[in-house]
């Protein structure tokens, strides 16, 4: 009886650990400035003065109002650094030591999905192209249209060499992305210290978000306020899925698209932004166009981050170019002194916002660009392609 009972604690035992162990889960986040993420700590409380967001800040600070950290969540990221910086995940790794990106409410977001340990692998740098700098290796080389060669021939360029400046700067970033990917998985104790080689880990998703420096390369995309103008986008975006799970030994891997939305859903745009809508719409519709493609069906999704622009933010720092206008005009007013002029332009900044409004600009750190370093909403932007990656993988 004694001998029965031992055995039944041991398997009991066994049976606990062998649940317990679960493996690891690796997200990789990948793409240029806005997956580096510029949205400073600053701004931080304007995610609270939303109802509707206020539940995210909640979850972004501690009880006692310091940043989070992230006990299950670990990160390796490269790019807004000259080095490596890896650790819990916490602020800190979006471009500055005192901003975020889309990692930081992923990988909250992510730990009240699953009760697995996380790591976080992410591989963003600014102002790069998949046309040419993330060009996977099956889209081929770089391919000069007539408009390009007949300006460099114009311009007295060596055409030969530009071909080969071009072929040399092709895949830079796809490659310098697979390698550090590749370095972390191979030792990941040296990242996530408590990593468990016994239960392993399991690629369970990648987030791109890229596009600013393809949607302005009018040279590239010579046609891209017709459409179809940036079809070529989606064809090399299409490839880069293919290559990055050839590349990861990842057939299904969950693939999340952000899909550009700076400046919001594009109907909505102020008359002075009208001239954009072409361009913009363009460029929306081919980011997204492979999640539509039968062979990704059920394994690649498109989010739409136009939906968490912030249109009182951006009314307000729109209001703030008159500033501008008004120094102008009261610089040409030489009947004022500089004094004068000075105590005109207070005055007129004194009445441009409400203290409330004066307040909601706080939540402002960058350029329109870079969704106005806003964590409201870079902080929705992480969790929305948290919770997709997660429907993927169910």
């Amino acid at each position: 009886m004694k001998k029965h009972l031992l055995l039944l604690v041991a398997f009991a035992f066994v049976s606990y650990h062998a649940q317990g162990a679960k493996p690891l889960k690796v997200y990789i986040l990948s793409g240029q400035s806005n997956m580096q993420g510029h949205a400073d700590v600053s701004t931080f409380d304007h995610v609270g003065m939303d109802p509707k967001t206020a539940p995210l800040l909640k979850a972004m600070r501690k009880a006692d109002g310091s940043v989070q950290v992230c006990e299950r969540v670990w990160i390796s990221q490269i790019g807004s650094t000259e080095a490596e910086t890896h650790g819990k995940l916490t602020v800190g790794y979006g471009a500055k030591s005192t901003k975020i990106g889309p990692e930081f409410t992923f990988g909250i977001t992510m730990q009240g999905l699953s009760k697995e340990p996380i790591l976080i692998i992410k591989t963003a740098w600014g102002g790069k192209s998949i046309h040419t700098d993330f060009r996977p290796p099956s889209a081929g080389p770089y391919p000069f249209n007539e408009g390009q060669l007949a300006n460099a021939k114009k311009q007295g360029k060596d055409v030969g060499q530009m071909k080969a400046d071009r072929a040399k700067a092709t895949g830079v970033y796809y490659r310098l992305m697979m390698e550090h990917v590749k370095l972390v998985l191979k030792d990941i104790k040296r990242v996530y210290p408590d990593y468990d080689k016994k239960a392993g880990y399991e690629l369970a998703g990648f987030v791109w978000f890229q596009g600013w420096n393809d949607m302005v390369a009018r040279d590239v995309y010579p046609t891209r306020d017709q459409s179809g103008g940036y079809a070529a986008y989606s064809e090399v975006l299409a490839h880069f899925i293919r290559d990055v799970r050839k590349d990861l030994d990842a057939p299904k891997l969950p693939f999340v698209i952000g899909v550009m939305g700076t400046g919001g859903p594009t109907d909505d745009y102020a008359p002075s932004q009208k001239r954009y809508k072409p361009v913009h719409d363009n460029f929306r519709l081919a980011m997204a166009a492979p999640a539509a493609m039968p062979e990704f069906k059920g394994t690649v999704t498109a989010v739409y981050t136009e939906t968490y622009w912030d249109a009182q933010l951006g009314e307000l720092r729109q209001r703030g170019g008159r500033v501008r206008g008004k120094s102008n005009e009261l610089n040409k007013d030489q009947s004022l002194s500089p004094k004068q002029r000075k105590q005109a332009l207070d005055t007129f900044k004194a009445e441009l916002y409400t203290d409330k409004e004066r307040e909601v600009l706080k939540g402002a750190s960058n350029a329109e660009y870079h969704y106005m370093g806003s964590a409201k909403i870079l902080g929705q932007i992480g969790k929305a392609f948290a919770e997709a990656v997660h429907a993927l993988g169910e």
